[in-house]
């Protein structure tokens, strides 16, 4: 073939699978667009609509036009009714809240990060091939922002942690502190799900082990305490998915990391000491920190036994967060470096999305989307172990893996930040792996 052939024939060959997989162009800048650096010296933007909510915007759009064409997957009534359920629970809750107009941009927020997000991606990633696409999306997202968060590190150009500008943040600035360590988080899983799952390539499988090791330092260096128990947790669970033999070698590398990065090179040694002690010492000697959290938590439980049914409303907790918490609450948590200046942020949630549903929505939303998690976790499990789903399990591998971290990340934090729209993706590719489409299940060669 002559060279001028050469051009047009590579562009035909890039060209098909596009055509093929353009729908998932919306769904990967939803990922990918998060490297977007937020401007410097803006606390607040964490709380604004960024590149990646637009993007999730766009797949919503996508979604719908692509319903009207009738090119989605098919959902089964239980599919139907935990997809939709949680978008009733929001409006019950927002028409009965005391101001239903405040409660608006809540039900908007919460309409897109668990309805509207998930139900896209779960009706428009189609095989195997496409949700492999999708999750390695968030491996790409972890590993740049890791690398920046890193630099940060190692130049002290990173947010005031104990008096020193070292805490990795990555993009997303002191602002929102547990941004990178959430999707550092989340392509560290994935990387592991991929290394572990069997019936794929042995390289790539190499490549994703690589991948998971290397992503251990920038998760250490965010000096996130949630995120590392979320993070053990899940890879926990993706290594007994995987088996024994499997998981006792990434033990053995993890543990030979360590030894090199805090044991042989000092990496945050102290540090990391002392945020690890910290973990035990929540309830004999609690940092300021800790203390306002229990201080919140109390004040959402305080809100439902108020309201028990609905909740005092979307959007309703900082209004109604001194009326019920103690003296022990402090006025914010303070914030700087990385380019900001020291700014002092108010406490605007409980930190903790089970209690903030149960306050803001009261039984009713928690039953709505808490409910419909739990069957999704168990469905996915249920599948799991299902034999004819054996030659796509490295599928079922990711989205468990990072289904359960969402899960155990929730039980001390809740959404806010631009990494939010992430968790409505996590739990679209939760529901697509647990909910396969009526009358067709995933074959491995084919998938492949």
């Amino acid at each position: 073939m002559s060279l001028a052939a050469a051009g047009p024939a590579r562009i035909t060959d890039l060209a098909g699978p596009l055509r093929r997989h353009w729908p998932l162009l919306p769904l990967a800048a939803t990922v990918l667009f998060l490297l977007a650096p937020l401007p410097a010296g803006d606390a607040t933007a964490s709380g604004k609509v960024g590149p990646a909510d637009a993007a999730s915007l766009l797949l919503a759009l996508v979604c719908g036009v692509q319903a009207l064409r009738g090119r989605v997957r098919g959902l089964t009534p239980l599919g139907v009714l935990v997809l939709g359920a949680p978008a009733v629970g929001l409006a019950v809750s927002t028409v009965t809240a005391g101001d239903p107009y405040a409660a608006l941009p809540g039900f908007v927020r919460y309409l897109q990060v668990f309805v509207l997000v998930p139900a896209a991606v779960v009706l428009l990633v189609r095989d195997a091939r496409e949700f492999r696409i999708a999750a390695g999306c968030f491996v790409v997202l972890a590993l740049v922002q890791g690398a920046v968060g890193v630099a940060q590190f190692a130049t002290h150009t990173g947010a005031s942690y104990q008096g020193e500008d070292i805490r990795a943040v990555g993009t997303f600035g002191p602002g929102d502190v547990m941004g990178m360590a959430t999707v550092v988080a989340y392509g560290l899983i994935v990387a592991t799900a991929a290394a572990l799952a069997p019936g794929l390539p042995a390289r790539g499988r190499r490549i994703a082990g690589g991948c998971a090791l290397v992503l251990v330092v920038p998760l250490v260096l965010s000096f996130s305490r949630g995120a590392w128990i979320a993070t053990f947790g899940a890879a926990l669970l993706v290594m007994g998915l995987a088996g024994v033999r499997r998981a006792l070698k990434v033990l053995v590398a993890l543990a030979a990391l360590g030894v090199v990065l805090v044991g042989g090179l000092g990496v945050g040694s102290e540090m990391v000491a002392e945020r690890l002690t910290s973990i035990t010492q929540v309830s004999s000697a609690p940092d300021q920190s800790v203390t306002d959290r229990y201080t919140m938590w109390a004040a959402a439980e305080s809100m439902w036994r108020e309201r028990p049914v609905v909740g005092v409303g979307l959007k309703g907790f900082p209004a109604h967060r001194d009326g019920h918490s103690s003296l022990g609450l402090s006025s914010g948590s303070d914030t700087a470096g990385a380019g900001q200046a020291f700014i002092k942020q108010p406490l605007l949630s409980p930190h903790n999305m089970y209690l903030l549903i149960l306050g803001e929505q009261g039984l009713t939303g928690l039953l709505a989307l808490a409910g419909g998690w739990a069957a999704l976790l168990v469905a996915g499990l249920r599948r799991y172990a299902d034999r004819s789903a054996r030659g796509v399990r490295d599928c079922g591998l990711i989205a468990l893996g990072l289904f359960v971290w969402q899960l155990t990340d929730f039980l001390y934090a809740d959404i806010g930040g631009p990494s939010t729209v992430l968790t409505g993706v996590i739990i679209g590719l939760a529901a697509w792996w647990a909910l396969p489409s009526p009358g067709r299940a995933l074959r491995g060669p084919a998938a492949r």
